[in-house]
């Protein structure tokens, strides 16, 4: 490998382009043309301009991408997460056309992204799924049906679906029929494909996920993370390891994990999803990302390990660098997710030029950004800004490191949502650490929440 194309842009883009680089390996980046002046294409040894500024023109747009492969003759492509990242044809048409794709194999990624070919498979290995349906439904009243066995509410889910997209919760018969045919044109029209289950609401509960990673042969796990401080599914602030988890679930979760990840002889990194109720300290599978998460870097802070090097390791063919048993946690990280909204006005994008953009820094605090000061964030891709990760000898020193580094950021020229993430991050329910994931919705709806509307 001595030529990485990165399919993607923003900030995985440039922790893409500076693991290449510790390894001697040449990166090209791919941008739209919105995107010719941003960081990654700047720091990248080369770039291509793969098309206009909507993504489905340039980074969702397969030919051209494999042709700016053949034009810088690159010997292998990174898609990062987002985008490609988990659409096992593009990563097929890579290895078909010659280069290193670096990721898991193309079965397994189509495998374990369609939910209920997911579902399968865990129980397959052992792990317990949510109750739920196993077979596609084909029409309402078949749902209607099955969820009677399952009971009330349930979520409606589009097989094909991911990153809390294509869920729809449901509370009665009637209103099940009514969004059936909803929710299966909707499934259709974002993912290609129609398909949807039912499963059984586990709420409230905490979302808990575990890092795995593989060569072919072995799999291993780096512990587990906490993801559940959600706004509409989408994760806020995620932190490792998960406060308040006892150790013999921790245990059982990771291993589970690791039985998933050999059932299907899993290569490079992924992520397995568990909903846990602490009540009852049950845990099931949600599903699983066969890509490199946005979360990673507090694993990484954590365990020591560059997951990024581990990715193209393996992608060259090279085993783990690491043993289970070399897997030694240390501390507590917490990273939040800063983005370009207005947390004021029901959290309303505010894309724009950073006319201003002092990051913080001091011990143990590390941020992940693709932009600077005179960037212009874009109303065309995701909102997010930067990731700010701090570490702590243990959860209290990471957290009160996290209000100070977000106090320090200093941004102009758009609305952030720094200040609401400062404010979380010292509310009692998160410093206890028991938070689920509805409690975000809730605190919003608070009269007292600075962004209750």
């Amino acid at each position: 490998m001595r030529r990485l194309l990165i399919a993607n842009r923003g900030e995985i883009a440039t922790r893409i382009i500076r693991a290449a680089r510790e390894f001697g390996i040449e990166s090209v980046a791919v941008c739209s043309e919105a995107d010719v002046g941003a960081l990654h294409v700047r720091m990248a040894d080369a770039h291509v301009v793969v098309g206009p500024a909507p993504a489905a023109k340039s980074y969702l747009n397969t030919e051209a991408l494999l042709a700016a492969a053949a034009q810088v003759e690159a010997d292998a492509v990174h898609p990062g997460y987002g985008f490609l990242a988990e659409n096992a044809r593009f990563a097929q048409a890579v290895i078909d056309a010659g280069l290193t794709w670096v990721g898991p194999t193309p079965d397994a990624i189509s495998l374990m992204g369609d939910k209920l070919g997911a579902r399968a498979t865990a129980q397959a290995a052992g792990v317990r799924t949510v109750p739920g349906t196993v077979d596609p439904l084909p029409d309402a009243a078949a749902a209607v049906e099955a969820a009677k066995d399952i009971g009330f509410p349930v979520a409606l889910k589009a097989s094909a679906g991911g990153g809390g997209r294509g869920i729809r919760v449901v509370t009665t018969p009637e209103e099940l029929a009514a969004q059936y045919p909803v929710a299966q044109a909707e499934a259709q029209a974002a993912f290609g494909d129609g398909t949807v289950y039912l499963e059984r609401l586990v709420e409230p509960a905490q979302h808990i996920e575990v890092q795995v990673f593989g060569d072919g042969e072995s799999v291993i796990h780096l512990g587990e993370r906490a993801c559940s401080m959600q706004r509409r599914r989408q994760k806020v602030i995620e932190e490792a390891p998960a406060p308040g988890l006892p150790d013999q679930v921790r245990a059982a979760m990771c291993e589970a994990a690791v039985a998933l990840a050999q059932q299907v002889h899993y290569r490079g990194a992924g992520t397995v999803e568990f909903l846990y109720d602490p009540q009852s300290q049950e845990f099931f599978f949600l599903e699983m990302n066969t890509r490199i998460q946005v979360e990673h870097p507090v694993t990484e802070m954590v365990y020591g390990v560059d997951l990024v090097r581990e990715q193209l390791q393996v992608a060259r063919g090279e085993p783990l660098s690491i043993s289970q048993e070399e897997v030694d946690p240390r501390g507590h990280a917490i990273e939040v997710r800063l983005t370009a909204e207005n947390p004021a006005f029901n959290f309303l994008p505010s894309p724009g030029v950073l006319t201003r953009f002092r990051m913080p820094g001091g011990p143990f605090v590390r941020v992940d950004s693709g932009f600077e000061e005179g960037s212009q964030i874009s109303p065309y891709y995701d909102s997010l800004v930067a990731k700010i990760i701090t570490w702590g000898r243990n959860r209290d020193i990471a957290r009160t490191r996290m209000i100070r580094a977000l106090e320090e950021a200093d941004i102009g020229g758009i609305e952030t949502t720094a200040q609401f993430l400062r404010d979380l991050v010292d509310v009692p329910e998160f410093r206890s650490g028991e938070y689920h994931t509805m409690f975000l919705e809730q605190y919003l709806a608070r009269p007292e929440s600075a962004t209750a509307q």
